[in-house]
């Protein structure tokens, strides 16, 4: 089942718990704009080439719209509708006052030179300059994109528009980003984990965990269990997977990911096929990679007691019941990864008010943020009786409907 099919189906079981009525369960599916674009540049070598751009803009009932840009050859409208309402129901949960947006240029960044990938975000930020703002739809990077193409593409609207920082998140320091947005998703993810573990009189302290994807995320999230005396037993990412069943030492994982660029040969740790990583005997799982990796075919065999959905909809739906029914509490993705939003959104209220916050005041705010959601997630949970993913996707659902009630939608 894709991301769209999936996402769409937790919408609808959130509906019907809620008991929406129809008209508006219609209404809040439907994306506000959808947005498609040529981008054509002059290749380094004078030839022309021509790349497909797009911004979805899903719903601004509770304030604008706020989502990432990816560069990825396999950027399809289905995904990029399914990640926009994502976006949605996520700022939603975390209680931040925006809606939900996605968008990208199907291409292959590393086959681009970097004035060629300059040129092209250049012309991408020039054809929807008018159709985002600070007040309107706020991108932010994402898959193939980083804090030197918001850079660019601050740049390119201030020439419309006169310096406004604020209109794209996740760029560098010295031009308005914020302190902690780098480590914010794991750090996030970190609080969530920690906030779930607290309900069930545990801690990190102690606990083993495996990690399945060594990006920014990963790393963020394995750096700060290791300084919570949490036993990170294995860790995997595209090059390769190591596990020590006593506690890898992160530290010097990350410097040896850091010298070779690859996990494999750490004399510190045994290596292992990164396909086992996601059964391996462990307390907490934690996906940071791609969607869809736990499936029908492997949820059987998962040992982990909790799963904390660091990656975007890493679990689908059939997988979702096979572990329901073995009593695995799963943390959803739509509200653990929202760190890295949250954090999106201190940095644009940085900007507007002109004043920068120190990375304390930022990851303080952040554990307040993540430590609300997670109270507010566990009462609907019972009240409305059902697990942490619906409790989610109800809490979310619920304040955009309301949201959209209250502005009058049917005039």
């Amino acid at each position: 089942m894709n991301a769209l099919a999936a996402t769409n189906r937790n919408f609808q079981k959130a509906a019907r718990i809620l008991g929406l009525d129809s008209k508006i369960e219609k209404s809040l599916l439907i994306p506000f704009r959808e947005i498609k674009v040529e981008c054509t540049i002059p290749k380094d070598d004078g030839t022309l080439v021509s790349y497909v751009g797009f911004r979805v803009q899903h719903d601004n009932a509770r304030g604008p719209m706020k989502g990432g840009i990816r560069y990825h050859p396999e950027v399809d409208p289905d995904e990029v509708n399914a990640l926009a309402q994502l976006m949605t129901w996520k700022t939603a949960v975390a209680d931040i006052p925006y809606g939900g947006a996605k968008g990208g240029i199907g291409c292959t960044p590393k086959d681009l030179t970097k004035s060629e990938l300059e040129r092209l975000t250049r012309v991408f930020t020039q054809k929807i300059h008018d159709l985002i703002g600070v007040n309107t739809d706020v991108p932010a990077p994402d898959m193939g994109t980083n804090a030197q193409t918001m850079a660019w593409m601050l740049d390119e609207y201030s020439k419309f528009h006169g310096h406004s920082p604020a209109v794209v998140t996740g760029k560098p320091i010295d031009l308005g980003g914020s302190l902690g947005r780098e480590a914010a998703t794991g750090r996030g993810c970190v609080y969530a984990t920690e906030a779930l573990l607290a309900e069930h009189g545990k801690s990190i302290k102690g606990l083993t965990f495996a990690i399945q994807g060594f990006g920014n995320v990963g790393s963020w999230a394995a750096r700060l269990i290791h300084e919570r005396g949490g036993k990170v037993v294995a860790v995997s990412d595209i090059t390769g997977a190591v596990k020590n069943p006593n506690g890898i030492d992160l530290p010097a994982l990350l410097q040896h990911k850091e010298a070779t660029g690859k996990l494999a040969d750490f004399s510190g740790a045994d290596a292992m096929d990164s396909n086992d990583l996601l059964t391996h005997d462990c307390d907490v799982l934690i996906p940071c990679a791609l969607g869809g990796v736990l499936n029908r075919e492997n949820a059987a065999n998962v040992r982990a007691k909790f799963i904390i959905e660091a990656a975007n909809h890493p679990t689908d739906p059939e997988a979702d019941e096979i572990l329901s029914k073995k009593g695995v509490i799963i943390l959803p993705d739509i509200y653990a990864n929202a760190g890295g939003v949250t954090v999106s959104y201190f940095e644009w209220v940085q900007n507007i008010q002109g004043f920068m916050w120190d990375e304390e005041k930022v990851n303080q705010e952040l554990k307040r943020y993540m430590v609300n959601a997670f109270h507010h997630i566990k009462g609907l949970c019972q009240s409305h009786n059902c697990n942490l993913r619906m409790g989610a996707f109800t809490l979310g659902v619920n304040r955009v409907a309301r949201a959209t009630l209250l502005r009058g939608w049917e005039a």
